[in-house]
C-alpha cells in the first residue's frame, strides 16, 4: 500500500454501496481533472520527498547567500524559508486544543464501541514503558561502545546549568488544570506568550466527556455539537496536511541554511552516538515490536513516513499530534475512540528519543567528560529515570529538562548540560522523528493485540 493521508471520509450510518459508488465517481472526476499529472506525483509520500529535495537545494542556496551578507544578518531567502516553516508549524499547533477536546468528548460518548477501555489504557501505558526500557538499554550500550565523552575537545567553559530543571512532582502539577482552557502564560522582556498544556486539556476533555455521558439525554445536543465540530476540524486539518510538502521544503531549507556542518565542531562524536542510538531503535527495535504484534513492518513504515519525516523537520511532538492522530486513525486503522485517548497522552509522555536514548547517552557523556565513574547502580538509575521520567517532566516537556532530571538523580553536575546545547537543534530533529514514530507504533500495536485494529487498512499489504 502506498503512503498517503486520506481526505476526510463519509461518516454516519451510510450504506457501504453508496459510499463506494460515491468514491468511484469522485475518483473518476479527479482523474479527468488531473489527467496531466503523473500518477506517482499524487502520492503524499512522494510529495514529501520532493519537498525535502527542493528544500535541501534552497537551503544550500540560502546558506551561500548568507555568507555574502555582512555581520550576523541573513539573506531574504533564509528569512522567507524560516517564516514559511514557522507558519506551517503554527498552523499545525493551532488545531491541537479543539481537536483533543472534541475527539475525546465524542469518543467517550461512543465508548461502548471499544470494549475493555480500562484494559486499553493499561496496555497503552505498559507498552510506553516496555519500548522506553529497551530504548534506554540501546542508549546505554551505544554510549559505552562509542564513548562520546572520551577525547572530546569541547570547551569546558561552555558548561552552564539550564534555566529549567526536571522535577518528580512536575507530572502532578501538570495534570491539575490551572484554568478551563488549559492555558498558561509567561512574560519575557515585556512580551506575554500563551501556551496550552496538552495534559490539562486531556483531563478537562475527559471530565466533560464523562459528565456528558452521566447527564443523559439532556447532553445529547452538546455531544452532537462536539461531533459536528470534530468533522469540521478534520476537514481544516486535511487542508493543512496537504501543505506539508511546502512546509517540509521550508523547514529543511531553514535547517540547512542555519546549521550546516559547522555546528558539529568538537561534538561530532556525541552527535554520531545519538543518531546511532536513534537508528537502532527506529530500524531494529521498532520492527521487532511490530513483528511481535503481527503488524506488517514495511507497511507500517510506509504509512508512518509522513509523520516521521515531518517530525524530523518540525522538531515538535505537539505540532505533529494532529497529523499523528489522523494517521493512526485513517492509515493504521486505530479506532478513533482509542486514538483520541492514546495519541494526546503519547505526545506528552511517550518520547523514546528525548526521554530514553538522549538522556542515557548524554548522562554518560557528562560522566566521561568530568571523569566520573558510573557503577551498575547508576546505570540502573538511568533506566528507571528514563522509563518513569517522561511522566515526571510532562509539564515542562523537553529533552534538556529530562536530562537535568537524569543528572540530578545520578548526582552528576548539571552544568554539563551547557556542553551539549550547541548541537541540540541538530539532534532534536532525530529525537523528534523517533518520538512521533514510537507514539504511533504503540497505538497501532495495542490496537492490533487487542483485536480492534481495522484490518481492511492492511489487506493490500498481506
Amino acid at each position: 500500500m502506498t503512503s498517503s493521508v486520506k481526505d476526510p471520509g463519509v461518516s454516519g450510518d451510510v450504506d457501504a454501496r453508496d459510499v463506494d459508488a460515491e468514491d468511484v465517481n469522485e475518483s473518476q472526476e479527479s482523474s479527468r481533472a488531473h489527467s496531466w499529472i503523473p500518477g506517482w506525483m499524487s502520492n503524499f509520500g512522494v510529495q514529501i520527498i520532493t519537498g525535502l529535495i527542493v528544500g535541501l537545494i534552497l537551503g544550500f542556496v540560502a546558506r551561500n547567500m548568507d555568507a555574502g551578507v555582512p555581520g550576523d544578518e541573513v539573506g531574504w531567502l533564509s528569512t522567507t524559508l524560516a517564516w514559511i516553516g514557522d507558519t506551517y508549524v503554527a498552523l499545525l499547533k493551532l488545531l491541537i486544543p479543539p481537536l483533543i477536546f472534541t475527539a475525546v468528548v465524542t469518543s467517550i460518548a461512543n465508548l461502548r464501541k471499544v470494549s475493555n477501555a480500562a484494559r486499553l489504557a493499561g496496555q497503552t501505558i505498559l507498552w510506553f514503558m516496555i519500548t522506553a526500557f529497551f530504548s534506554v538499554i540501546v542508549g546505554i550500550i551505544v554510549a559505552l561502545v562509542v564513548r562520546p565523552g572520551i577525547g572530546t575537545t569541547v570547551d569546558a567553559a561552555t558548561a552552564a546549568e539550564p534555566e529549567k530543571t526536571g522535577s518528580w512532582l512536575g507530572f502532578l502539577d501538570s495534570v491539575v488544570p490551572s484554568n478551563i482552557l488549559g492555558l498558561g502564560a509567561s512574560a519575557s522582556d515585556g512580551d506575554v506568550s500563551l501556551k496550552f498544556n496538552v495534559l490539562q486539556i486531556l483531563v478537562i476533555s475527559l471530565l466533560f466527556g464523562i459528565a456528558a455521558v452521566k447527564a443523559g439525554k439532556s447532553s445529547e445536543p452538546f455531544i452532537k455539537v462536539s461531533e459536528s465540530l470534530l468533522s469540521v476540524i478534520q476537514v481544516v486539518l486535511w487542508w493543512i496536511i496537504r501543505l506539508a510538502p511546502i512546509g517540509s521544503a521550508a523547514l529543511i531549507g531553514t535547517a540547512v541554511a542555519t546549521y550546516g556542518w559547522d555546528a558539529l565542531g568538537s561534538l561530532g562524536k556525541f552527535v554520531f552516538a545519538i543518531y546511532l542510538g536513534l537508528a537502532v531503535v527506529l530500524f531494529a527495535l521498532y520492527p521487532l515490536v511490530l513483528a511481535y504484534a503481527r503488524v506488517p513492518v514495511l507497511g507500517f513504515f510506509k504509512k508512518v513516513w509522513p509523520v516521521t519525516s515531518l517530525g524530523f523537520l518540525t522538531r515538535s511532538s505537539m505540532g505533529m499530534l494532529p497529523v499523528n492522530q489522523r494517521t493512526a486513525e485513517e492509515e493504521m486503522g486505530v479506532p478513533r475512540e482509542y486514538a483520541a485517548f492514546a495519541m494526546p497522552l503519547a505526545a506528552t509522555t511517550k518520547m523514546d528519543g528525548c526521554a530514553s536514548i538522549y538522556p542515557a547517552i548524554a548522562a554518560i557523556f557528562v560522566a566521561q567528560f568530568y571523569n566520573l565513574p558510573l557503577s551498575w547502580s547508576d546505570y540502573l538509575l538511568i533506566i528507571v529515570v528514563s522509563v518513569l521520567g517522561s511522566a515526571a517532566t510532562a509539564g515542562t516537556t523537553g529533552a534538556t529538562v529530562m536530562l537535568t532530571l537524569t543528572l540530578s538523580t545520578l548526582g552528576l553536575p548539571l552544568a554539563g548540560v551547557g556542553l551539549l546545547l550547541a548541537v541540540d537543534p541538530i539532534i532534536d530533529m532525530g529525537r523528534t522523528a523517533v518520538n512521533v514514530t514510537g507514539q504511533n507504533l504503540v497505538a497501532t500495536i495495542v490496537a492490533s493485540r487487542e483485536g480492534i485494529l481495522d484490518n481492511r487498512k492492511w489487506k493490500q499489504l498481506a
